[in-house]
């Protein structure tokens, strides 16, 4: 036989309780069929219905007895017709006994295979376990298990038990003793029991695809040169991807059947010199850019300076586990356990994991899988206490970084940010209890998402379309499977319940749209505010820019202002002006033109306040306040730092450099960063601008 190829019986409870979970159980089996298809082609599968209006298996005609026990497909190579058999189950009208179900599909693998395959049989049984099974004619229900137990280990099969319950289903006293029989079985031989209550965790609670474990490395753990532990590492986790799409081609003839359509692929380099000469490959070389030019390396160079280390695994050292940071594991999981039977492998395995999990520490390995690899990992060891007494103590490895692996992004703190901008009790506690409310493990049920129970439903829905597409070449993509989407969305029971904590934290938090912003047009200073005509005559009027005596430009806003006609900065309150226009959220424009508006107001009132003696410098100041809070709170830091350098430049040789000097006095200086994430000022260049206008103004 295969190496990997297995047997494999599944036992379907179809009686009256289980009618409503049906249409998933059919899902779950024709993917299961379809998923042989394509990586188990030589498996071979049977199916027995249980709890049905008839009996037909073997043994009732045997020996008698086994009722209501249906073999719906005998155990053979799996084929297309096997998907489509699982598809339409037949319901029944008694309550099943899984105990003979396991029985009658035990005597059909020892029909089918005798004393051969061993390791490679399995029995699946899928079953709400809801009624209790018959009890024995002779001993007790527990020696019948025991008995049952003992042929299941002498012929090598396992045995896989899913039990499906809705959440509020009360459990009973044949509940209990059922669960109490099948984990019974889990005790005596190889067998795994599984409890679910939704279609996405039976999705992923029956497992599709037999993978066989591979040792990734066998040898010695080397704790120094003079201790060193026989161990066996798998991977334990491992990306599952898509199944390899080969190239195919339709020119084989029809009437072909022996054509294999497949599409061979060979490669010719030509010199740029000679287009129509070959190069062949020993007058190639590969070469690697260094700056702008391309170096040659030869094969032999580069097999010279490869790195090639000794092949072992060797502890490095001890730290704690709090050292290890989450976010620095990498690829997959490794796990270590000792060598099989070997007792000292496993008391020293123990002792280690025991000592570390009880000194919360974790081991540092330099790892070398394979002789002739090409580098060296190294990564951290946690201890894996196990809980069975006939399972013992592991580790799991997992990758960690070198320096060239990390990235690093620098993100502003809140205690870089305006006080304003700091989250309040209430929005901590908004978002607290949002956080608690969509739990995925709440305490009444089980947790939801377990890794364990579910499935990838990207590759779930490529395997559905491709037995889809087998069988009609022109159908469409099928929508998502409900089950599925479970996966990919938010779980509408679970955000239903939820929706009072959803709406106070909307309430506790503004949103407000972040548009993309456009570049503008410039224009100079004026000494008073441009009218709606010149607004609505824009570019085509010829005046793109203003000169003034001092030919300072700022930001025109005059494409934002266009449809604002109704809202500008007044001389009675322009600070409360400022901040209304700041405030309104009905067009993403209004900020931009609530700074232009106010740069032009304050210009205004600097230049009129030359002629009156600085009597307008109070107001300038309070404005230039108000301008330099709204920018910080809109994160507009740049503009406000380039105005305040403008007017530093413009008047500082002026007679109007007192005015620089009662900027001093108030403190208004650039905003830093430690103001604004966006500002490209330090804080030290912030203090450093007040000193040149302190300076300015003697």
């Amino acid at each position: 036989m295969a190496r990997n190829k297995e047997g494999l019986v599944l036992l379907l409870d179809v009686g009256p309780s289980m009618h409503g979970v049906l249409p998933e159980v059919e899902k779950v089996c024709s993917l299961l069929m379809q998923k042989k298809l394509i990586f188990g082609k030589f498996d071979e599968v049977g199916v027995v219905l249980f709890g049905t209006d008839e009996t037909e298996n073997e043994l009732a005609i045997e020996v008698g007895g086994y009722e209501h026990v249906s073999v719906l497909r005998n155990i053979k190579v799996v084929d297309g017709d096997a998907a489509e058999i699982v598809q339409n189950l037949r319901r029944g009208t008694f309550h099943g006994d899984f105990m003979d179900a396991i029985v009658v599909g035990i005597d059909m693998l020892i029909k089918k295979y005798g004393s051969t395959n061993k390791g490679k049989q399995r029995i699946c049984i899928i079953t709400d376990a809801r009624f209790p099974v018959k009890v024995p004619y002779e001993g007790t229900k527990e020696e019948q298990v025991d008995a049952i137990s003992e042929q299941m280990k002498e012929h090598g099969i396992k045995l896989e038990s899913i039990v499906f319950r809705e959440p509020q289903l009360l459990h009973d006293e044949a509940t209990e003793e059922n669960d109490r029989l099948l984990g019974h079985f889990a005790k005596r031989t190889t067998a795994r029991l599984v409890h679910v209550d939704s279609p996405t965790s039976l999705l992923g609670a029956l497992k599709t695809r037999n993978v066989a474990p591979v040792t990734v490395y066998r040898g010695d753990l080397e704790i120094s040169p003079n201790c060193k532990i026989k161990v066996w590492v798998y991977k334990k986790t491992s990306e599952e991807k898509f199944p390899t799409l080969k190239k195919y081609s339709d020119k084989a003839p029809p009437t072909d059947k022996f054509a294999t359509h497949e599409v061979k692929v060979d490669y010719e380099y030509k010199s740029m010199v000679e287009p129509d000469k070959v190069v062949p490959p020993e007058q190639r070389i590969k070469g690697y850019r260094y700056g702008p030019q391309v170096v040659p390396i030869a094969s032999h160079d580069w097999d010279a300076i490869r790195f090639r280390p000794e092949k072992g695994v060797k502890l490095l050292g001890f730290t704690d586990v709090s050292n290890v940071l989450r976010h620095y594991y990498m690829k997959d999981v490794y796990m270590f356990i000792p060598e099989p039977k070997n007792n000292r492998a496993i008391v020293a395995v123990s002792a280690i994991a025991r000592a570390m999990k009880e000194m919360n520490k974790c081991a540092i390995l330099r790892c070398v899988w394979r002789q002739g690899q090409g580098n060296v990992v190294i990564g951290v060891l946690t201890p894996n206490i196990s809980s069975a007494d006939n399972i013992p103590d592991s580790f799991f490895f997992n990758v960690l970084p070198f320096a060239e692996d990390l990235r690093e992004f620098q993100f502003p703190s809140f205690d870089r940010l305006p006080a304003a901008w700091h989250p309040t009790a209430e929005h901590q506690e908004a978002a607290d209890n949002f956080v608690l409310g969509l739990d995925l493990a709440p305490p009444e049920r089980e947790e939801i998402l377990l890794p364990d129970f579910t499935p990838n439903p990207v590759l779930e829905r490529f395997y559905r379309f491709l037995d889809l597409k087998s069988k009609q070449p022109d159908a469409a993509v099928l929508p998502l499977d409900p089950a599925l989407k479970r996966i990919t969305e938010p779980d509408p029971e679970l955000v239903s319940l939820q929706l009072p904590s959803l709406e106070n934290l909307s309430k506790s938090f503004e949103l407000r749209e972040n548009p993309k912003k456009k570049k503008t047009s410039k224009i100079a200073w004026r000494t008073e505010q441009p009218t709606n005509q010149e607004i609505e005559a824009g570019p085509a009027g010829g005046h793109n820019e203003t000169a003034t005596s001092n030919n300072v430009k700022i930001e025109d806003p005059s494409a934002s202002r266009a449809f604002l006609t109704d809202t500008n900065i007044g001389d009675s309150d322009p600070v409360k002006d400022f901040e209304a226009m700041m405030s309104r959220r009905d067009s993403p424009k209004w900020v931009h033109v609530a700074i232009e508006q106010m740069k032009i107001y304050i210009n205004n009132l600097i230049e009129n306040s030359v002629e009156e003696d600085g009597s307008n410098d109070d107001k300038a100041i309070e404005c230039l306040k108000a301008l330099r809070k709204g920018c910080i709170i809109e994160q507009e830091p740049n503009k406000f730092n380039n105005f305040l350098k403008v007017l530093f430049e413009k008047w500082r040789a002026t007679s109007r450099g007192r005015f620089l000097g009662h900027l001093c006095s108030k403190g208004i200086t650039l905003i830093c960063k430690e103001e604004a994430a966006d500002s490209d000022v330090t804080e030290e260049a912030a203090k450093g601008f007040l000193v040149k206008l302190e300076a300015e103004s003697q």
